[in-house]
């Protein structure tokens, strides 16, 4: 009798929780929605007509509209049987992928042509891919400010590019395209539950899973190749963690190290601020006692950058005109002030109400390193002043790992939490909501 009443005591803390952070999350929506308002009313330079994101508002609704309502609802119900907490491990990544792949297609079908309309229109990736000729001629004007490539393309390294070009060489449709984009993306998933199994434990990574799959970020990965980015980021971070693990030892974590580096190296070729998941893995290796992986890492990462450089890209050289290009598009157009704030209002949306759990819960998380070179990232960019819009694609391949603590225990090495449904369930019906409205760029 008197565990059950303990167990009874310890649901309805974890219920009172969950209610507190998500009245948390949305008192801090609403004043980033105050502030989106005041600065329309005042004629801040925004360059959106579609504040605080990017794009325009325009409410559609289609048919295919219930889609993502009934995956999320099939998530929060699976997930709240006995079977998903006994599930065999493998078991919960492989529904954890299918799911995060179903509620990826359900976002997309939010929309007309929801699919193929970023690959397809006039910035998009098809068709700057179809205007590639070869490999080497694109590496040699990539960095050039004064190249025919669209301003979203430039913006990045030509990784992104380069596979789509590849992609469209083979004998498929668009929307078969779209579909191999968003099974990548969702490979992210089980990617990061691994990680967080070894660094958190298995309930901690049982929990985390509904967050991850019902993430609202999804709305950008579903739309386009972006959800590659994360997969590769997340593949180089889960091996470095692998290599690190107490049971490697010898050439196998030397190996694992290298491909650690290779897989980082390989993101960062899609997108530069995945730069700073370097740092995650300096300081994963420092908490475990593990400096000498930073030398095959280090190996590891300088591969990809020597053959690019071979074949006429220089990253560096890239950048920085990537950086200069950036600014002289957006310096005379968007205030930096007001957009440092309704970038962090789109982020806290993107990642719904979990990342108030997860950065209450930093200091109690093993997990910390992720946390740390993720943070840096979004501290950087916004000093660096090129947070004015658009942070829903810079940022996304950090944003889960910045929820990765939501479900860390509530004091350092406590009792593992259940997983925050509640959480999990009101990020997706914001998820839902927004994009019955919102018409992105991307």
């Amino acid at each position: 009798m008197a565990t059950l009443k303990t167990g009874n005591k310890t649901d309805m803390a974890h219920a009172q929780r969950q209610r507190s952070d998500l009245m948390v999350w949305l008192t801090l929506l609403a004043a980033g929605m105050v502030a989106t308002v005041l600065a329309v009313a005042t004629d801040a330079r925004l360059d959106s007509a579609a504040p605080p994101f990017l794009g325009r508002y325009e409410l559609a609704w289609v048919p295919a509209s219930m889609a993502a309502p009934i995956v999320a609802a099939t998530v929060l119900l699976v997930a709240r049987t006995r079977w998903a907490q006994r599930a065999s491990w493998r078991r919960i990544l492989v529904l954890a992928y299918l799911g995060s792949a179903a509620w990826l297609v359900g976002l997309a079908q939010s929309q007309p042509n929801g699919l193929t309309a970023y690959l397809t229109n006039r910035d998009g990736y098809l068709p700057q891919a179809d205007s590639i000729g070869t490999l080497p001629e694109l590496f040699a004007t990539f960095g050039n400010t004064d190249s025919l490539h669209s301003s979203s393309v430039t913006g990045h390294p030509p990784g992104t590019v380069v596979m789509v070009w590849l992609l469209n060489s083979l004998p498929m449709s668009h929307t078969a395209a779209a579909l191999v984009w968003i099974a990548f993306g969702a490979l992210s998933v089980p990617l990061i539950l691994s990680v967080a199994r070894t660094t958190c434990g298995h309930v901690a990574a049982r929990a985390l899973a509904p967050v991850l799959v019902l993430a609202p970020y999804g709305i950008w990965i579903a739309v386009g190749p972006e959800g590659l980015t994360i997969t590769v980021a997340a593949a180089g971070l889960a091996a470095a963690n692998h290599a690190s693990h107490h049971r490697q030892s010898g050439w196998s974590a030397a190996i694992w190290a290298l491909v650690a580096g290779l897989l980082l190296a390989a993101a960062t070729m899609f997108a530069y601020i995945t730069a700073w998941f370097g740092l995650s893995v300096a300081c994963l290796y420092f908490a475990r006692r593990r400096p000498f992986h930073n030398l095959a890492t280090g190996l590891g990462a300088l591969l990809p950058f020597i053959a690019f450089q071979l074949a006429g890209f220089d990253w560096t050289a890239s950048l920085l005109s990537a950086y200069e290009g950036y600014l002289s598009r957006v310096d005379d157009d968007r205030s930096v002030g007001w957009w440092i704030v309704l970038s962090l209002v789109v982020a806290l949306f993107a990642m719904g109400p979990a990342i108030v759990a997860s950065l209450r819960k930093t200091r109690n998380t093993p997990a910390w390193p992720f946390l740390i070179g993720s943070g840096a990232a979004v501290m950087f960019s916004i000093c660096m002043g090129i947070a004015r819009g658009g942070v829903e694609e810079t940022w996304l391949p950090l944003f889960p790992w910045l929820m990765i603590a939501a479900t860390a225990p509530q004091r350092p090495a406590g009792r593992p939490v259940p997983a925050p449904l509640l959480l999990a369930g009101g990020g997706a019906v914001a998820a839902i909501i927004l994009q019955s409205v919102l018409v992105s760029p991307w």
